[in-house]
């Protein structure tokens, strides 16, 4: 049975109108950006667009960066559910090695779909837009290690060096012009190279 990737805690208890406030924001948000793009969305831009006050988005997100942490954070969710419950080879039902190719792929279609949000994430607090360490990738890829006989090997930094692979800043700093002209070029080679570095770690 898989387990959680990611640490449950205590979930944050939030008021009925407070949800929805943050749910009308992060909408509004993605409305802002499918039309205007990442530049133009503003905090004032925002409350005006989500007609609501300053101080409610200020008291949510405290930043602009925290308006796009928020968008990052709500797709990691969806992400993360697909991983736990979505049909094999990324969810749960196939063999481990699959599983942790498809989860490669998966993660740098999701980095590259979320580039222009993850960019603007930054508040200056990370070095890499998505987190320096994406508990989901190293959690998850440690799990499914350990489901493939590896004889001796250190799992804990085996885990560490793929979640790196996955979660550089090679996908977050392309240049648009690049990402514009070739992603699903750029997706296609990076992907391949994630299964060819996984099929390497671990032959028998």
């Amino acid at each position: 049975m898989d387990r959680p990737v990611l640490p449950l805690g205590t979930p944050r208890v939030e008021r009925a109108d407070a949800a929805r406030n943050r749910l009308h924001l992060l909408a509004s948000a993605r409305e802002m950006l499918a039309e205007q793009g990442a530049d133009k969305l503003t905090m004032d831009g925002l409350a005006e667009r989500a007609g609501l006050g300053k101080g409610t988005v200020f008291r949510r997100f405290r930043t602009r960066a925290g308006i796009f942490q928020a968008l990052l954070e709500d797709a990691e969710l969806v992400f993360q559910e697909q991983v736990m419950c979505g049909p094999p080879p990324l969810g749960p039902g196939a063999a481990s090695l699959d599983r942790l190719i498809a989860y490669g792929r998966a993660r740098v279609h999701f980095m590259l779909e979320h580039r222009e949000i993850a960019r603007a994430a930054l508040d200056g607090s990370q070095s890499v837009p998505a987190g320096a360490e994406t508990p989901l990738s190293r959690m998850h890829i440690r799990m499914l290690l350990e489901q493939i006989p590896l004889g001796p090997a250190d799992l804990d930094v085996l885990a560490v060096q793929l979640t790196a692979a996955l979660d550089g800043p090679l996908l977050l700093y392309l240049s648009t012009t690049d990402l514009t002209e070739a992603a699903r070029r750029i997706e296609k080679r990076v992907g391949q190279g994630w299964q060819d570095l996984v099929h390497r770690v671990c032959r028998p």
